[in-house]
């Protein structure tokens, strides 16, 4: 969990964060998550995320920062992570006491106290019958963007519907990630904005609604439990009445909609029209800002968090920077130096040689293992050092390329 306050002139005055793993060990998690033993279902307790954000603002509080001069907050979350708040949590967190950290107040508030999140791969069966029910995958990614995939928060509330129906019953508000942290601070539930809700494969991102034909797909009386979307600038209120007793905030700090962390790249990057980001991280992502999508089987249109009347294209591929170490690895003896010289040393289009290279299952395009091709587009078995890297890099730019234009 980070924080970072800015002036008005956007210069950073504060800057701090909570690490899970090492500040709050009594979770046990790993990478802030949860790998359960099926290797598919991927987790994070609820507590843990309130906890940390107890634990952010007092060291803020102690090292003397001044919280009566916020004027305004707003925050961005990992996108299709999902909280279940049970029914009577509102009234908890809209009288929760000063004197307390927020999490002893909302200790009970979770019919999930587990959060399925971004990495959890385990709603196979509900995709399918999603994709089924809304008349196949494209058609269900001409409607929400995207056709129907596992982190994807429908299919989660699906999965919890199937197998634990009571704990569905009892839950009266299912926020994302980042609109739960907005509510915290807003001391009520906060809506989801247009820009996150376009990851759940419930929005219909041309009219900013929910689909009733997804929802009943996933779950009986999923509306009311979702609140009605807003766009990702809206103001949603003042800050709650625990954050001025406790901290100091100003009863006029406003809290603005939290967004997910891809939408807020594209704005945190200041990007516009014609504009790409690609970030090459573990997973690499691709977006960009776009006036005229063309929903496809890959990639993903999330409506624009900065002009609600445009879009974004997102394009994220799971082999990223680890595959790009392990060939460094491999081919240069670790070391990016002797990486960069070897790319240097071959020609752009290395004489036709070309490789896909998949550690493991790629998301664009759903595809596992190494393949190289030879100029003669004959499948080989290896290539040079030099060429391998080459091609490793080339692919993946190529592969970068070719889905975003399919994206219109």
């Amino acid at each position: 969990l980070k924080v970072i306050a800015i002036d008005e002139q956007l210069r950073v005055i504060y800057e701090d964060n909570v690490h899970f793993d090492k500040d709050l060990p009594e979770f046990k998690t790993q990478g802030g998550v949860y790998i359960h033993s099926d290797r598919l279902t991927v987790t994070s307790p609820v507590l843990m995320w309130v906890k940390a954000l107890d634990m952010i603002l007092e060291k803020m509080k102690s090292s003397g920062f001044n919280f009566s001069q916020v004027r305004a907050l707003s925050g961005a979350g990992q996108q299709h992570g999902s909280v279940y708040w049970k029914k009577g949590s509102m009234k908890i967190l809209k009288n929760a006491s000063s004197e307390l950290p927020l999490h002893q107040s909302l200790k009970a508030c979770f019919s999930v106290s587990n959060s399925p999140i971004w990495m959890d791969s385990s709603t196979a069966s509900q995709c399918s019958a999603l994709e089924k029910a809304m008349g196949g995958a494209q058609h269900l990614a001409s409607i929400t963007g995207s056709r129907a995939y596992e982190r994807f928060t429908g299919n989660q509330i699906a999965k919890i519907y199937s197998q634990n129906p009571e704990v569905y019953m009892q839950t009266e508000r299912i926020s994302l990630v980042s609109s739960f942290a907005a509510s915290l601070f807003l001391g009520a539930y906060a809506p989801i904005d247009y820009s996150d809700g376009s990851g759940m494969n419930l929005l219909q991102i041309w009219e900013k609604v929910w689909s009733v034909s997804c929802l009943d797909a996933c779950a009986p009386g999923l509306k009311e439990k979702l609140g009605c979307p807003v766009p990702s600038h809206s103001v949603l209120g003042p800050i709650s009445p625990y954050y001025s007793q406790r901290y100091g905030f100003s009863p006029d700090c406003k809290v603005v909609a939290f967004t997910g962390d891809n939408p807020a790249s594209l704005a945190g990057m200041r990007l516009q029209e014609g504009d790409i980001a690609i970030s090459l991280g573990t997973s690499d992502t691709l977006f960009l800002w776009i006036q005229e999508p063309t929903p496809a089987l890959e990639g993903h249109i999330l409506c624009n968090p900065v002009d609600s009347q445009t879009y974004m294209a997102l394009l994220c591929f799971k082999n990223g920077s680890l595959m790009r170490e392990r060939v460094r690895d491999d081919c240069a003896s670790g070391s990016w130096d002797e990486f960069s010289k070897a790319l240097s040393s071959t020609v752009a289009g290395n004489n036709g040689n070309l490789g896909f290279y998949f550690d493991v299952m790629e998301i664009t395009p759903e595809a596992v293992g190494i393949h190289r091709f030879n100029k003669d587009n004959q499948k080989v078995a290896v290539f040079p050092k030099e060429v391998e890297i080459r091609a490793l890099i080339e692919g993946q730019f190529m592969a970068k390329r070719i889905h975003a234009e399919k994206l219109g």
